[in-house]
């Protein structure tokens, strides 16, 4: 696989974020950062170096549909956009769903235990879409595909950082184009969100990031081209190491756990200071763990006034 790295800045705590031009019979963006014009500048600029102008790119292809990774799709009108049919959703932003996803994430906050005050902070932060894309998909990609241009670069739904996420491995050289499935410096944060078919229960992102990173580490890919940072060689033992210390993290938060209690308590325990810094992502972590907690029969459910409290089984 002809791969070519493209670092883009974002105005995100994480920093910067990778795209990937890749060469084939179709000539290939993977990832294309947040819609602002520093990362325009460094999009245009990075695929300068590599001989190549904007008009130049055939495909975008996304790994999954957060906006560090979607957002420049809107630079290449006349190229295909792929990636997984979930990701529609927020390019098009139809109203239906944007009142779906608002009404989602305020039920869900309630069952948290989280105050009025800041369920309104949280949900007008997620309503933010200034840095998303505005390009509907042309195509989708699920599990089993090959990407087109590329014969043998198989696509893997690998779910729990969003519910879109999709990687890429190529057959021949077993090189993993890998979004944010798999970081070298740190976690990634398995995001509550929306169900895929917009009905039903929230899906267990915790759960689902878990099994994703079972699977990653069965693949064993020879090289994961990750979303952030630097390329990962040791795959498996990363893997191993990612899973213990999130049953290490879930331990501590079983600790925590003296009498029924709220996401939201747990939470400010957990966290302190950084609660009110980073509601929303701190929250969806404390969800992860005591749903992994009551996977493994450690905790129970009591619920009261619409209200989850969670207990020692």
């Amino acid at each position: 696989m002809d791969i070519h790295k493209i670092i883009l800045p974002t105005p995100y705590g994480i920093g910067d974020v990778n795209a990937y031009l890749v060469k084939g019979d179709t000539l290939s963006l993977i990832d294309a950062g947040p819609k602002t014009e520093e990362t325009y500048e460094a999009l245009r600029w990075g695929l300068k170096t590599a001989g190549y102008e904007m008009s130049d790119i055939e495909q975008v292809v996304l790994t999954h549909h957060h906006p560090d990774h979607a957002g420049w799709v809107d630079a290449f009108p006349n190229a295909a956009l792929l990636g997984h049919s979930y990701v529609d959703y927020w390019m098009r932003k139809e109203a239906d769903f944007l009142a779906y996803r608002h009404d989602f994430y305020v039920t869900e906050l309630k069952k948290q235990g989280v105050p009025d005050v800041d369920i309104e902070k949280i949900v007008q932060v997620r309503g933010e879409m200034e840095l998303f894309g505005t390009t509907p998909l042309t195509g989708f990609l699920a599990e089993g595909d090959k990407v087109p241009g590329h014969p043998g670069l198989r696509v893997y739904e690998m779910l729990g950082h969003a519910q879109s996420h999709l990687i890429f491995i190529d057959e021949k050289t077993q090189a993993c184009i890998g979004g944010d499935l798999l970081l070298q410096k740190v976690s990634s944060n398995p995001l509550v969100e929306p169900p895929q078919n917009l009905t039903g229960d929230r899906p267990k992102s915790l759960l689902q990031y878990n099994e994703s990173l079972r699977r990653l580490r069965t693949l064993n890919p020879a090289i994961i081209y990750p979303g952030h940072g630097e390329e990962i060689h040791h795959v498996s033992d990363l893997v191993t190491e990612r899973l213990e210390r999130q049953q290490e993290r879930a331990s501590k938060i079983l600790q925590l756990i003296e009498q029924p209690i709220t996401v939201q308590q747990l939470t400010k325990q957990f966290y302190g200071k950084v609660y009110h810094q980073q509601p929303g992502l701190t929250l969806s972590e404390i969800v992860g763990q005591v749903d992994y907690l009551e996977h493994i029969e450690a905790v129970q459910i009591e619920e009261h006034e619409g209200v989850h409290y969670y207990k020692k089984a």
